[in-house]
């Protein structure tokens, strides 16, 4: 098989993984807030579901994937039954219904993350190379959702959920079209302590390590902000096509994948991962400040932030565990990283977030967002310095 085409197919598989998850992600906390009533508490909530998809995700792939089931026969059974549970998640209107079928969405979800990345890397042959290529197109889905959404100014309705649902269906179908990858037989050997990672656990030993993950923990509060109340706070202060203009982040977060080897090479990683630290608080000061009148332009330079704040955090900390962990740990290093953080990190930091947003609630629809920015912004400043201070380990002769 000619290796371009098929990098074109994985590519594509995951511009479709992205568009499917930002076509409903972003906006439904517009959607929940203004349209269905929930509270900022159990909007929070319903973002904390990714956690709980997160954590169960790794059971899920370990045990099945893993050991019994071919990758893309996997992958579209999952797609297709996480379409089934979006359609119905549509049509209901209550919390009480709402909550339980997101959970079970996202654990039929989830899985899909980090199955379709395993996709990747087993049919490639430099990932450090060619990844950052084909996942830069995962980007664009989300971009090109997001505009989508917009432009058809269906923010406030049930339609990007059945748009996602959709899309579900047509990944779900694609990925019988992938490339053939049977479960390992080394996998099959391995324990089930093995295959769900818990060896990981030792990598905290390693004080750097441990610093490592508690600033990555923190700084999923100010994440889960972002993901779940950014969109209702530009809808509510009046700013056209929210969704669409929030893509600004994404495109932001393209070019920044593609220079972060630039970076890599020049700046010391710890100065690295401080200033994305830096920049997921500073970005909130903006957003808080940028809705006085006139100074809007503040909200789009936080937007622009993203690119920093997602890059030099999660992609740059990818980089470093890949190079402290063991050889025979970095796959499970890596899934241990993900399991704290979009795990517990990001359940505890949704469901702040909603508790934030309910406490400074004023009215119907109405907030004191000026306030509301102010825990994360603090909060990501105070992790960055927190993890300036603390974090020594030398690599490569850099700190």
């Amino acid at each position: 098989m000619n290796i371009q085409p098929l990098h074109t197919r994985l590519a594509f598989m995951l511009f479709l993984q992205f568009f499917t998850l930002g076509a409903w992600l972003v906006t439904t906390g517009t959607y929940l807030l203004e349209t269905q009533s929930f509270t900022g508490n159990q909007v929070g909530l319903v973002y904390a579901g990714t956690a709980i998809g997160a954590i169960i995700s790794p059971f899920i792939s370990g045990l099945i994937a893993d050991r019994y089931l071919s990758l893309e026969k996997f992958l579209a059974l999952l797609h297709l039954s996480s379409a089934v549970v979006m359609f119905f998640l549509a049509s209901v209107t209550t919390f009480t219904w709402f909550y339980p079928l997101v959970i079970a969405y996202l654990v039929l979800h989830m899985p899909t993350m980090g199955l379709s990345t395993a996709m990747c890397f087993h049919h490639i042959s430099n990932p450090k190379q060619i990844f950052p290529r084909i996942r830069a197109w995962g980007t664009l889905g989300w971009v090109l959702a997001g505009l989508l959404i917009g432009f058809l100014a269906i923010e406030k309705l049930a339609t990007p959920l059945y748009i996602s649902a959709f899309s579900s269906i047509v990944l779900g179908l694609y990925s019988l079209t992938l490339p053939h990858t049977p479960p390992s037989e080394e996998a099959r050997q391995k324990s089930i302590t093995q295959l769900l990672g818990l060896e990981a656990f030792g990598l905290l030993k390693k004080p750097s390590f441990a610093i490592l993950m508690l600033a990555l923990t923190l700084i999923c509060i100010p994440s889960a902000f972002y993901y779940s109340f950014v969109n209702p706070f530009m809808n509510e202060i009046g700013i056209h096509n929210s969704a669409g203009k929030m893509t600004i982040g994404q495109l932001s977060e393209i070019f920044f994948m593609l220079t972060l080897p630039f970076f890599l090479q020049k700046w010391r990683l710890r100065y690295i991962i401080f200033t994305g630290l830096l920049a997921w608080g500073i970005r909130y000061l903006l957003f808080g400040y940028g809705q006085l009148e006139g100074q809007n332009w503040m909200i789009y330079a936080g937007l622009l932030l993203h690119g920093i704040a997602f890059n030099f955090t999660a992609l740059t900390s990818q980089i470093y565990v890949d190079q402290i962990a063991p050889a025979h740990l970095r796959s499970t290093a890596q899934g241990f990283v993900s399991f704290v953080t979009l795990g517990f990190g990001a359940f505890f930091g949704s469901w702040f977030a909603g508790q934030v947003v309910d406490y400074h609630t004023l009215g119907l629809n109405q907030h004191n967002w000026l306030l509301i920015w102010q825990y994360p912004a603090w909060i990501g400043i105070g992790t960055a310095f927190i993890f300036l201070v603390l974090f020594r380990k030398k690599l490569e002769g850099k700190t």
